[in-house]
């Protein structure tokens, strides 16, 4: 079972409000990622104002799609990574009485308090000066969700015990540089070089910064105002400031508003990224009037996202989908971007985009498919650079990085640090060549729930061919099995790189890479079939794929190699001849082995070695497919299978798996449904505040885990109510665990924008609203029933 199971949520009392006291240095990388306000375009963590970057906070603002790459030098080598800019930080302002000091330390007293339903980020401060001067301070912030471009801080001071001037200096500062993430340090940090600052004519602050090895320029101005205040400005290389003077009265308000525009050389229907940010922040309203409109957007975002689950876990359920939908929205559809593994919100894996997205379209599929299909561009638009990977291998077709940045070129790093070491080691992960996988099965659960022919006629079926071109390609017969082999790739597990008594890395035979190339040569030819002709014929001109090549890719589909052993299946041919690790010994002398491969590595051994998994593997393929999908899957690949299968395989598993990553407890929640809801259901709350808790020991100050925190949402959404889009059909078959007594899902699919499904004990229930899309077609166990628009029907259990 895991290491760390959660057990309640005192920390979100509030359903919709996430709300921190105090001050606790510590904590505040945590704070700073949770309480982060974005729109899909930018994200900026809820640093203090005031702060600058150090080893407590972090002020770090991330733009989407935005990279830079530079050379660094390791052990010697030289390696290039390409990382997601920590942009010009918008935010800095404080305040002082004058003789006093600028505002800098922590608060005597703070509340921080993020309004979920809003978007609104609030704290509350009380500050002391030198002088015992009380000033309360309150300030909200937000990142539009109307307006992409603007983000707004709004701050009142009121003086508790004095009167007399008040100074407030409100900057931009471009001096950044990305240092997020302890063990990057000793990289290159910068990215960025000044390009100018200054005050235009009507007084705005306007600075420019260029990166450092790509054509990227960002441009940010700002409005700070104050009714009856004196300004003046500081400007240096890479600063620029106004220092407003007013009059303060003890316990007499005193406003301040700061908005902020910001454009890149990214933008579209831009002149230049300054020119458009100034612009922007001269006719942007007032505090007040952005606020409204911003909420406006947030209300249709909620209403679209609507679960109804009678559990205590509502809060930690809404601030998951929050920062989901700042991470990626309407407004990323047009920006050529895909989902970083950590959101926005911190250095984290560089802000690359891995296969996490198989967790979130899940979701988005049933909610917003047309962020979905943009996810699906993305990776369309690299799909020649996947070409090119495949063919410096010597294969065809196309292979998907294990890591992807701007281009679609491998960005996986090349040497990783073990902090409990301090050695740099080679790092083998791009041999997971399973992702090519997760995008073509993304690729089909999209077509599943929309209906989109014209997407997969224009994009879809082009990358699910290259894909199950590059599987047959880098399948080998062997002789003596009488069966096809992938050789030479690491599966989700990640901890296994190599085999002990080998001398180069990769695995043979990973079951669940094996399976999923399977599955899609077999969905490579269904795309064909659903095509209509001509189109069918144009695609297969332009691939030259001709019929001997796909007899290929049926007679590999049906004989790949699938490892068993001890009745469960292998999770890599060979595992059986590792050897069990002392598990009594080791979590006695270390209470959380969630790392284990760098424990061991510490102390000169391997976790090569040991019958030991980071996270699910094998069992990830009853994650995406339902128990009798994958018994279909494995009969067709000869291996005859019964019910026990994933009980066994569930058993034996998770006695060797410590949960190294948050996807592991999203996984092990959903293939434990069917047979121990009660272990199901504690997994899904582990997994549901794997943020809120950090349940992985200070990552989520780096940035949030979003596949977590979309797979914990859909384990309500799909899971329990045993939801699944397949053969034209919406498929039901609930399993409530006892702690969940109902159910409640607003949903679309094919068009219609309101299909409502209520679960409880008893029946289901589905409802469509009036609106002219064609029947809806449910399933649910053994029934079937055509659902006209308008028309509501219960089903009793």
């Amino acid at each position: 079972m895991a290491d760390h199971i959660a057990t309640g949520y005192p920390d979100m009392p509030d359903p919709w409000t996430l709300r921190y006291q105090g001050f606790d240095p510590h904590e505040e990388g945590l704070r700073e990622a949770l309480c982060a306000v974005g729109n899909g375009y930018v994200v900026s963590r809820g640093a203090a104002p005031e702060s600058v970057a150090d080893r407590v906070h972090y002020p770090g603002t991330y733009l989407a799609g935005c990279y830079d790459r530079t050379e660094s030098t390791i052990d010697g080598r030289v390696v290039a990574n390409e990382d997601l800019v920590n942009c010009p930080n918008w935010l800095p302002l404080t305040f002082r009485a004058p003789g006093g000091t600028w505002f800098a330390r922590p608060p005597a007293e703070q509340t921080l308090e993020l309004d979920l339903r809003q978007g609104l980020l609030t704290r509350t401060a009380l500050v002391v000066d030198d002088r015992g001067r009380r000033t309360r301070l309150v300030q909200r912030r937000l990142a539009s969700q109307a307006r992409p471009h603007l983000l707004a801080l709004e701050s009142t001071f009121t003086p508790e015990n004095w009167s007399g001037p008040l100074e407030v200096r409100s900057g931009l500062d471009g001096r950044v540089a990305n240092t997020g993430v302890d063990r990057y340090r000793g990289l290159t940090e910068r990215h960025l070089t000044s390009a100018g600052q200054g005050v235009d004519g009507t007084g705005l602050l306007w600075l420019e910064a260029d990166a450092v090895n790509s054509p990227l320029r960002i441009a940010l101005s700002a409005r700070t105002s104050a009714e009856g205040a004196d300004v003046a400005t500081e400007c240096r290389n890479g600063w620029v400031a106004h220092v407003l003077t007013l009059d303060a009265e003890r316990g007499r308000p005193v406003t301040v508003e700061k908005t902020v525009a910001l454009h890149t050389s990214r933008d579209r229907a831009i002149g230049t990224p300054l020119r458009a940010s100034i612009l922007l922040a001269a006719e942007a309203g007032r505090f007040e009037e952005l606020l409204a409109e911003h909420v406006l957007r947030w209300a249709e975002l909620w209403r679209r996202c609507r679960i109804g689950a009678d559990f205590d876990g509502t809060g930690p359920l809404h601030l998951n989908l929050f920062h989901l939908l700042q991470t990626y929205s309407e407004h990323s559809v047009d920006l050529d971007v895909g989902i970083p593994a950590r959101g926005l919100h911190g250095e984290a894996y560089r802000g690359h985009v891995f296969w996490d997205e198989l967790f979130v379209l899940r979701l988005l599929n049933l909610r917003f498919p047309e962020l979905a299909r943009a996810v699906l561009r993305y990776r369309h638009r690299r799909l020649d650079a996947a070409r090119r990977q495949a063919h410096q291998l010597g294969l065809h077709g196309a292979m998907y990085p294990w890591q992807s940045a701007s281009d679609g070129r491998e960005e996986s790093q090349q040497l990783h640090l073990n902090p409990l070491s301090g050695r740099w080691l080679p790092d083998h992960s791009h041999l997971q060549r399973h992702v090519g996988s997760a995008v073509a099965y993304n690729i089909w659960q999209y077509y599943q729930a929309t209906g989109d022919r014209d997407f997969l006629a224009t994009a879809g079926a082009e990358m699910l061919l290259e894909i199950a071109r590059f599987w047959s390609s880098a399948a080998t017969y062997d002789r003596d099995w009488g069966r096809w082999s992938i050789r030479g790739v690491l599966g989700p597990d990640e901890y296994h790189d190599a085999y002990p008594w080998a001398g180069r890395p990769g695995l043979n035979d990973n079951a669940y890479t094996n399976v999923l190339a399977s599955w899609v040569l077999a969905r490579a030819q269904d795309a064909l079939d659903v095509l209509p002709g001509y189109r069918r014929d144009e695609l297969r001109e332009r691939l030259a794929l001709g019929t001997v090549e796909l007899d290929r890719w049926q007679e590999v589909e049906r004989h790949l190699h699938v490892p068993f052993h001890e009745g469960v299946i292998s999770q890599f041919d060979g595992y059986e001849r590792l050897a069990e690790l002392d598990w009594a010994a080791y979590r006695k002398r270390y209470p959380d082995l969630r790392r284990l491969d760098r424990i061991l590595e510490a102390e000169g051994d391997t976790v090569n070695r040991y019958k030991a998994s980071k996270q699910a593997d094998a069992l990830m393929l009853w994650f995406l497919f339902s128990a009798r999908e994958v018994r279909d899957l494995l009969r067709r690949l000869g291996h005859p299978t019964g019910h026990e299968l994933l009980r066994r395989s569930t058993d034996y598993y998770l006695r060797r798996t410590v949960h190294g990553s948050t996807l592991s407890s999203v996984v092990h929640a959903w293939v434990l449904t069917r047979s121990d809801r009660r272990a199901s259901w504690r997994y899904f709350r582990d997994a549901l505040v794997a943020d809120l808790r950090d349940t992985q020991q200070g990552t989520t100050a780096e940035g949030v885990h979003l596949g977590a925190m979309a797979g914990a949402v859909d384990l309500l959404q799909r899971c329990y109510t045993g939801l699944e889009i397949r053969e034209d059909a919406l498929w039901l078959d609930p399993r409530l665990p006892s702690a969940l007594g109902r159910l409640e899902l607003d949903l679309r699919y094919r068009g219609h924008w309101g299909v409502a499904i209520a679960v409880d004990r008893h029946t289901v229930t589905v409802s469509l609203r009036e609106d002219r899309q064609d029947p809806v077609r449910i399933r649910l166990r053994g029934t079937e029933a055509t659902i006209r628009p308008g028309e509501t029907r219960r089903f009793h259990l």
